[in-house]
């Protein structure tokens, strides 16, 4: 083996994205790309990656040419000449379950793509990370026993959040369970604090056009005690009336196949709606949201990867928490500074948010606190990974 060989290190990413509408997923992707790649290169390697995942084709690629992309689907992952030939090539796969994917919620069809492209790398004795996501929720014995298989099989499940890691230990007592957080947070941006503390607040409101659908349409599967659309109204009218603030309308999930989970659409709605706010234009990656959101005095956000960016950038935030998953992360960080799905009406949500933004300092002392719970966390998720890498160097002698 020659010197440029033993340098190379070939990692999987599987379930995440190189273009998908939802900046969520690419934040995920570019974050767990640099914390590999600062990992490998410590240890000596030269990472190289290719990327695993469904077709999806909303966006530019965020990913150079420099990284491989295969597309799953039916044909490659029961071929013997696709996915598995694809994985047996590999030193390793990261695994972020498209960050809460590895769950019974998204139906039969999803989890056994996610179960069965597991089942496969383990097969092929490629060492499998559960890389920081949302682990469950497992309710049904079918679903329950497949995953606790595949993590029991991998070679170290990582959680983002405690919830996730009492559902992780309870189904598979005997994986190699850690925590960690959200990789999300290390995602490169460009910072534009300085556009902060101007002659009026910049407030960003980012208006989830899932939420927006479940309240227009009164599904809400979510079980808001409030209704999201109202809710939203009349925070804009209350801003607007304070006559020191400018709205932002901050779209951070687009989906041209998928105009009912689509944040553009229903911002252009609001815009019309309401003249007076600025209609933020889609932005052509994550990082590029993050920067802009960098620079908002205030961000209130349905999309969870938005309010990731908001706090991970330092800007004060209040998550619109409709799942477990924003109480798992920002409650694991001491985060007290979200909406709570059940207990307040219209007035009640706008008024907790009004009030967010009065004691702002205080939300912003509160996330630079939670940001050293960040690092000691990813540090664990590092270091996991770096014994990982060494395991790889020890085996080619």
């Amino acid at each position: 083996m020659n010197e440029t060989t033993s340098r190379r290190l070939s990692v999987g990413l599987l379930w995440h994205s190189a273009r998908s509408g939802n900046l969520g997923v690419g934040a995920l992707t570019l974050g767990n790309m640099a914390i590999a790649r600062e990992v490998a290169e410590k240890a000596g390697f030269e990472p190289h990656f290719t990327l695993l995942s469904m077709r999806d084709g909303d966006t530019d690629p965020i990913v150079g040419d420099d990284v491989a992309v295969r597309i799953i689907n039916t044909k490659s992952i029961l071929s013997p000449s696709g996915y598995a030939s694809w994985v047996k090539k590999l030193d390793c796969v990261l695994d972020i379950g498209a960050g809460d994917s590895f769950a019974e919620i998204y139906g039969p069809k999803r989890f056994g793509f996610m179960w069965l492209s597991k089942a496969l790398t383990i097969a092929q004795h490629v060492p499998l990370v559960l890389s920081p996501q949302t682990i469950g929720p497992f309710t049904k014995t079918p679903y329950r026993q497949l995953a606790a298989s595949v993590m029991n099989r991998s070679h170290v499940v990582v959680s983002r959040d405690d919830k996730s890691l009492a559902v992780a230990k309870d189904m598979a007592p005997s994986a190699n369970n850690i925590i960690a957080v959200d990789v999300a947070f290390v995602l490169p941006y460009v910072s534009q604090t300085h556009l902060r503390g101007g002659p009026k607040l910049r407030v960003g409101i980012n208006a989830s056009g899932l939420l927006m659908e479940e309240a227009i349409t009164g599904r809400n599967h979510f079980g808001l005690s409030y209704d999201y659309a109202a809710f939203t109204r009349q925070l804009i009218r209350s801003l607007l009336d304070r006559g020191d603030v400018e709205v932002h309308l901050v779209p951070h999930a687009t989906s041209k196949t998928m105009p009912q989970d689509d944040d553009n659409r229903y911002a252009d709605m609001l815009a019309a709606e309401f003249p007076g706010v600025i209609r933020v234009p889609e932005f052509p990656g994550p990082s590029e949201a993050k920067s802009y959101i960098s620079g908002l005095d205030f961000l209130v956000a349905g999309r969870m990867h938005a309010c990731v960016g908001a706090y991970s950038s330092g800007t004060p935030v209040i998550p619109i928490a409709y799942s477990r998953k924003f109480d798992g992360l920002f409650g694991m960080l001491g985060y007290k500074w979200l909406t709570p799905v059940k207990g307040l009406d219209v007035d009640g949500a706008v008024n907790f948010v009004l009030n967010g933004l009065d004691k702002r300092a205080e939300l912003a002392a509160d996330l630079a606190e939670g940001m050293k719970t960040v690092q000691q966390r990813l540090d664990v998720y590092r270091g996991a990974l770096h014994n990982l890498f060494m395991e790889i160097k020890a085996k080619r002698g």
